[in-house]
Parts: structure tokens; C-alpha cells; sequence
């Protein structure tokens, strides 16, 4: 089969491609951790504008206080996301540890109890790239799982819709090892919320295929397998001495073994496509690997959809974008592009601009 050619869409003219059908009715656009191209990233407010500009769901990542509790950051590290740093009062908590495999010396979550996280305020991850985000910084707390579950409640019984939940499990092999296991504080909290079942709306995702393993036989959300750039290795299969990769658990085996314990699978944006240069300028070809995941009847939740230049493909950045690193490219462009490759679901730090280009309207709504 011949690979048809991907050009940069200009305005107004069609994407030169063959629509590929999704396995959903609507393929979803999903907030990632909240609107956080224009709120502190997971913030009660950063998911709430999320939510207001039309998101179908939120996603958050999950980490663990010192004392078990479950709160939304990127990561453990609490330096890019939070004044943790500025924080005299508890620079005596810094501390040292590898992660993956370099030295890292900073504040961590499970290394500091709930009180202690709840005092901190969040700050903007990409200050040069979104300073208008970076404007609230110090403005938000930084919130706890149950806090996030409960404002979607009270979201979807405001505007009549249900709003869905995308959970990812970070560190779960290291946060185990330590004592923290984090299926147990994650099930529960689900329970406490009438959420653990079928039709909740909730799925949880890791990198990790372990703890989704562990979770296929004790819940009933759906689990999706993330996959991230193909040289790297998951983190708890480096920890158990596994060599494979997520090359590995990308091919059409590795497919078809994660359709063992989970229901879909959430690739970074650039497993869809490849490079190529032409006369014309460089150009994007698709991959088959929407095809190979439908194939064994895996949703495709790709990400991090991004509007700024700096994280955009070449094809679809403006002229000046080294110039200008604030700049936005066209996103609109490049979701409808992978939209058109067939994709299950977007997750973006900008939905309303997905949101645009997957519903057709004609502009794109501010992000305030």
C-alpha cells in the first residue's frame, strides 16, 4: 500500500488525506491537565476553564503525599509546577534521588505530607513560551484528587453533560517500592465517588504496563496503555531487568499483548506521522500505527497537543516560530490532520483550539 503524502494545510483547502474511521462515534478532545495553555497547570481553575471551553473530559496526573494522599502534579519533582522553592519554611526537605537515571536534587511530593503540599501555591511549567499563564502564578493551591472529582460533579450538574476523567498513574513501581502503593488510595477514592464501574466516564492511564496489569482484574474503568518516544523504556520494566522497550509495546505483537489487560492505547503525537522533506518544504507521512491499534480494537488517545510553535511538527509552525517562541502554530491544522489519520481521542493543552478543528468551526475561541 502506497503512504499518501501529508502536506501543511493552507486556509481553506482540505487536508490531502483519506479520513481513516475512529472506533468512537465522536472522537474526544480532552483537556490536558486542565486548559493549561492558559491556567497553572492542574489547578481546580486550569480543569474548570477546561471544562468551559467545551473539553469532553480533564485529565490529571496522580502523585502521593507522604501520608497516601492522591494529588494531581505532573510529577514527584514540585520545583517546575509550584513555589516550592521559594519556600524557606520547608528548605530543609530537599532532597536527592536518580530519576531515570540522573541525580536529581529537589522538593518531592511523597517526601512531603498533605499539609505541607496544600500550602503551596502552582506556577506556570513554560514561563517564556505562556506568560499569560504565568501571570496567576501563586494564585492556585495545589489540589487533591477527591477536590478534582468533586468539582466535576458539580460541573457536569451546572451545565446538564457529562464530563469525563482521565487518570495517570505516575512512578506506581517506585512509589510501591517505597511503601506507597498507589492502586489502593486510587480505587478507593473512585468508590467514595460512585465512580468505579463501566460507565463513569473515569479511565486511568500509565506508562507503566504493571500496575495496569495489577488494576485489569480489579476494575471496570477503562485502562490505557501510554507510550512515549520509542527509545525509552518503561520504568518499571528497566526496574525489573526487562529490556523491551516502548518500540517494543508498539509493534503489532506488543499491540496485540496490551489488548490483553487494557482498552486502549495513548501514543505521544509523533508515533502518527514521519518527516520527510520534499521540493516543497518538509512534510508529514502517516505511520500505520492508528491502523495496527484499530486492528486489535485498541482505542488511540494521542498527545501532548500543544499551540505553540516550540512543540508543533516543522509543517504546521509559522516562518518566524525561532524567532518568536510564544508564537502559535497551527494546531487547528495538525488536530485535523490526526483527526483524519483516525484517532480516538486529542489531549491538548489548548481544547478549545481542538475542539474547533474537530467540530469546524469556522474560529477558533479565545482561551479566556
Amino acid at each position: 500500500m502506497t503512504q499518501q503524502r501529508l502536506h501543511h494545510p493552507r486556509p481553506h483547502t482540505p487536508l490531502l488525506v483519506r479520513r481513516t474511521a475512529s472506533l468512537v462515534v465522536t472522537p474526544a478532545v480532552v483537556g490536558h491537565r486542565g486548559a493549561s495553555g492558559y491556567r497553572p497547570e492542574h489547578t481546580l481553575e486550569s480543569y474548570r476553564l477546561a471544562i468551559a471551553q467545551g473539553a469532553d473530559d480533564i485529565e490529571l496526573d496522580l502523585v502521593v503525599s507522604a501520608d497516601g494522599v492522591l494529588l494531581a502534579r505532573h510529577e514527584p519533582d514540585l520545583t517546575f509546577s509550584t513555589d516550592v522553592a521559594t519556600r524557606e519554611d520547608l528548605a530543609h526537605r530537599r532532597t536527592v534521588r536518580t530519576v531515570d537515571g540522573h541525580r536529581v536534587e529537589s522538593w518531592f511530593a511523597d517526601d512531603l505530607t498533605l499539609e505541607e503540599l496544600r500550602s503551596l501555591r502552582a506556577t506556570e511549567r513554560f514561563p517564556d513560551v505562556r506568560p499569560g499563564s504565568a501571570s496567576f502564578d501563586g494564585c492556585f493551591a495545589v489540589p487533591t484528587l477527591d477536590e478534582v472529582l468533586s468539582l466535576v460533579a458539580e460541573e457536569q450538574m451546572a451545565r446538564g453533560r457529562s464530563i469525563g476523567v482521565r487518570l495517570e498513574i505516575k512512578d506506581a513501581a517506585f512509589l510501591a517500592a517505597k511503601g506507597l502503593p498507589i492502586e489502593e488510595p486510587l480505587l478507593a477514592s473512585l468508590r467514595r465517588h460512585g465512580l468505579d464501574h463501566a460507565r463513569s466516564r473515569v479511565s486511568v492511564m500509565s506508562f507503566e504496563p504493571t500496575v495496569l496489569q495489577r488494576l485489569a482484574p480489579l476494575t471496570r474503568v477503562p485502562l490505557v496503555q501510554l507510550l512515549d518516544e520509542p527509545h525509552l523504556r518503561p520504568a518499571d520494566l528497566a526496574a525489573a531487568g526487562d529490556p523491551r522497550t516502548f518500540a517494543d509495546l508498539g509493534t503489532p505483537a506488543g499491540l496485540a499483548e496490551i489488548e490483553r489487560y487494557a482498552d486502549g492505547v495513548g501514543p505521544r503525537h509523533t508515533w502518527l506521522t514521519r518527516q520527510v522533506t520534499t521540493d516543497a518544504g518538509p512534510a508529514l507521512v502517516p505511520t500505520t500505527f492508528v491502523r495496527d491499534a484499530h486492528r486489535e480494537w485498541l482505542t488511540v488517545h494521542t498527545w501532548t497537543l500543544r499551540a505553540e510553535n516550540r512543540f508543533l511538527p516543522a509543517p504546521y509552525r509559522l516562518a518566524d516560530a525561532d524567532a518568536d517562541v510564544a508564537g502559535h502554530g497551527d494546531l487547528a491544522g495538525y488536530a485535523a490532520l490526526l483527526l483524519g489519520l483516525g484517532v480516538d481521542a486529542l489531549i491538548s493543552d489548548a481544547p478549545d483550539v481542538c475542539l474547533a478543528a474537530r467540530d469546524g468551526d469556522a474560529a477558533v475561541p479565545a482561551g479566556d
